[in-house]
């Protein structure tokens, strides 16, 4: 998830209140206008006598050649950096996000924002968005809290289905609704994860619930933001899950609730390519896998052959970060 922090200088309580209510990280304002903000709501100021301080917390740094890139990469070592340059077009970006992070940038419109979070893929840490614009600055809000890297399915093909015993198994509760073809990657492996749909399917035996995915067991790994795995037993209230559409898709969704319950299980295996791998979920018509086409397949009608969407890794994972070592899941 991108940082973004809006800019009001001079003081101006409309576009404070428009930052709070698009999701703004943070607001920078003129000295003396901090407990202004505060008063408005829960949002990290940035001011002389604010929760980050320019030129103790955040640095700045002005780009006018090659010769500035090394003292911006070991600032950025220990401190966001907000970068300042008169014509990107002749000192470009990449070679700092590619040694760097901690790196941000001042945007006042949607076609500066696109650029800067999507060079080399991965985009500038955060915007510091300075348009006085209203309409704008929401679009650039939406923007800049909707971007999230996609990730690479793969069809599988399952091997086989095995009812297990009983066990505890996690319903993920999020702030988002999720549409059909939508829900979360999870699996017993890193190197494998399923997509796992949402329960944002009517059927004749409970009600839709779209904000939920029946994600698995409390061991099982799941795809969050920053490219890293967590445990599902770790989650709670406040944390960041991924959720992911059948075409690799993803966006960053708030856990609400989590619901750990004893259900009985199943063991789904997949193969690809000769090499198998498996996850767990709960044995019920209402929890769903994922086919190519988008189409929620219920894990009580799964046979052999049947095409459901993973995502594959190669590397191993180690406390959620992806490592390259020889790690051996079964």
């Amino acid at each position: 998830m991108k940082q973004v922090w809006v800019k009001v200088d001079p003081w101006d309580k409309k576009r404070v209140t428009t930052a709070l209510e698009g999701g703004a990280d943070a607001v920078w304002v003129p000295p003396g206008h901090a407990a202004e903000v505060k008063a408005l709501g829960r949002i990290t100021v940035i001011a002389a006598d604010g929760d980050l301080v320019p030129g103790k917390d955040i640095m700045e740094a002005t780009l006018t050649s090659a010769a500035d890139e090394a003292a911006i990469v070991s600032q950025a070592r220990t401190h966001p950096v907000v970068i300042h340059c008169a014509d990107w077009t002749i000192i470009p970006l990449e070679n700092l996000i590619a040694q760097s992070q901690n790196l941000f940038v001042e945007a006042a419109s949607v076609a500066e924002a696109r650029t800067f979070l999507g060079i080399l893929e991965r985009g500038v840490d955060g915007l510091v968005i300075t348009t006085s614009d209203l309409g704008e600055l929401k679009r650039l809000l939406k923007l800049a809290k909707e971007v999230s890297p996609p990730v690479e399915l793969t069809t599988a093909a399952v091997v086989s289905v095995k009812p297990l015993g009983m066990g505890d198994r996690v319903c993920v509760d999020t702030c988002t609704t999720m549409a059909p073809g939508q829900g979360m990657l999870v699996g017993n492996s890193s190197a494998a994860l399923f997509l796992v749909h949402a329960e944002s399917l009517e059927n004749p035996y409970v009600a839709a619930r779209p904000f939920r995915v029946n994600a698995g067991p409390v061991h099982a790994y799941i795809r969050v933001p920053g490219n890293k795995t967590r445990y599902l037993s770790e989650l709670a209230a406040g944390d960041e899950v991924l959720v992911v559409d059948h075409q690799g898709q993803t966006q960053a969704a708030t856990v609400g609730r989590v619901k750990i319950e004893k259900r009985p299980l199943l063991l789904v295996t997949a193969a690809h390519e000769g090499k198998e791998f498996a996850t767990i979920l709960q044995n019920a018509e209402t929890i769903r896998l994922t086919r190519p086409d988008g189409a929620a397949v219920s894990v009580v009608h799964l046979q052999p052959g049947d095409q459901i969407l993973v995502a594959l890794e190669e590397a191993g994972r180690h406390f959620g970060h992806k490592v390259t070592e020889t790690i051996l899941e079964k």
